[in-house]
């Protein structure tokens, strides 16, 4: 019998870090053995969001679990799998790639292993980097979520963001890429999400609400301003008011399960999908919505995902002067449908193999 433990808990606020553990605990949840789940005190919804299954251990302390998951290592048969998703090179943004080195090393030297999947850095300061080296020689499988933490932590490969691998069928997909099938055809929905958790955001320019209000009216497209962050609720509101659509809020941070559910349903309908919040712009594009980042800063974190699956040139500028430069970058991505579902397609095959790569992983465990 293999235990398998996983640290399930992330940001509680935020629906994206459940879309990317829901993933890859389906794909490390061991057929022979136990997934033991580290979730802390999770909100109601946040568990079932995360699709955990009656088989599966859950701990609220973190102490139980780093317990069970020394002992169960020393015995054998033991694997770790880090948490994915973007983690900051600080000393408490690396506290799980820090305190786990007892746990690594004990996995080595009884036959254990360990998986980084579908990681990311928020930043690449040459010191933090040095503070992760240990970490990562004791991993048996490293792979980051985007091509430049890759380069940036000089081991590892790229692979492409867990979200990608989420919503509708690969048969949708493919209807997804064609201008003209049903399943486009019908999307009467244009949606907009802006985050509001950053020291003093900037708010978009009068240029960009005009540009995408024109879009918008153009295409014969609703407007709705949507939260997939919890901290976003005012935001939205405020935008669906000044571009006059429609807000779908999260007001109680709980139902995680539901507020996925009703954003992708909504996400089903929407033809084109503006948000600087990454795991907005990519559950969007994975239920069919063309997918655009929009910034007022120099970040390249949306670009760098999609360029990892071989997409470039998907952000534009929350601080556009010219309504009529938004209105025409919108109608460039609009264009690129097909070129931009056939990627997706793609980086759900190379999502396949990272998978089986992982599980062939998992299953060297030995006594």
């Amino acid at each position: 019998m293999r235990s398998v433990f996983a640290v399930g808990r992330g940001q509680y606020e935020n629906v994206g870090d459940i879309i990317l553990r829901r993933q890859l605990l389906d794909w490390v949840r061991p057929d022979d053995g136990t997934l033991h789940v580290y979730v802390g005190a999770s909100p109601d919804g946040y568990d079932e969001g995360l699709g955990l299954q009656p088989g599966d251990l859950v701990y609220r302390s973190f102490l139980a679990w780093y317990g069970a998951a020394l002992r169960a290592a020393a015995r054998g048969r033991a694997a770790y799998v880090f948490k994915p998703g973007e983690i900051q090179l600080t000393l408490v943004g690396m506290k799980e790639h820090l305190s786990v080195l007892p746990l690594l090393g004990v996995l080595r030297t009884r036959g254990g292993r360990a998986v980084r999947a579908g990681v990311g850095s928020r930043n690449f300061a040459a010191v933090p980097r040095a503070l992760m080296r240990p970490s990562i020689a004791l991993s048996d499988l490293t792979l980051w979520r985007d091509i430049r933490t890759a380069a940036y932590m000089r081991a590892g490969a790229p692979m492409p963001d867990l979200a990608f691998g989420e919503g509708a069928p690969d048969e949708l997909v493919a209807e997804f890429a064609d201008p003209d099938a049903a399943t486009t055809a019908a999307r009467d929905v244009l949606v907009v999400s802006l985050r509001a958790d950053e020291p003093a955001p900037v708010y978009p320019s009068e240029a960009w609400l005009a540009g995408v209000r024109a879009y918008a009216e153009r295409h014969g497209l609703e407007i709705w301003a949507v939260t997939q962050v919890h901290v976003d609720n005012e935001r939205s509101l405020r935008l669906a008011g000044d571009l006059g659509g429609r807000a779908l809020t999260w007001d109680a941070l709980r139902d995680h399960d539901r507020q996925e559910a009703r954003l992708r349903e909504l996400y089903r309908r929407t033809a084109i999908a503006l948000s600087d919040r990454l795991h907005v712009v990519i559950a969007a594009y994975t239920e069919g919505a063309v997918p655009v980042g929009t910034l007022a800063d120099a970040s390249d974190k949306i670009d760098r995902h999609f360029a990892t699956i071989g997409v470039d040139g998907v952000t534009i500028r929350s601080d556009a002067t010219d309504a009529s430069e938004v209105t025409t970058a919108l109608d460039g991505l609009a264009a690129r449908r097909t070129e931009l579902f056939d990627a997706l397609a793609s980086a759900r095959i190379e999502l396949g193999l990272v998978r089986e790569r992982v599980q062939s992983t998992l299953a060297e465990v030995r006594a």
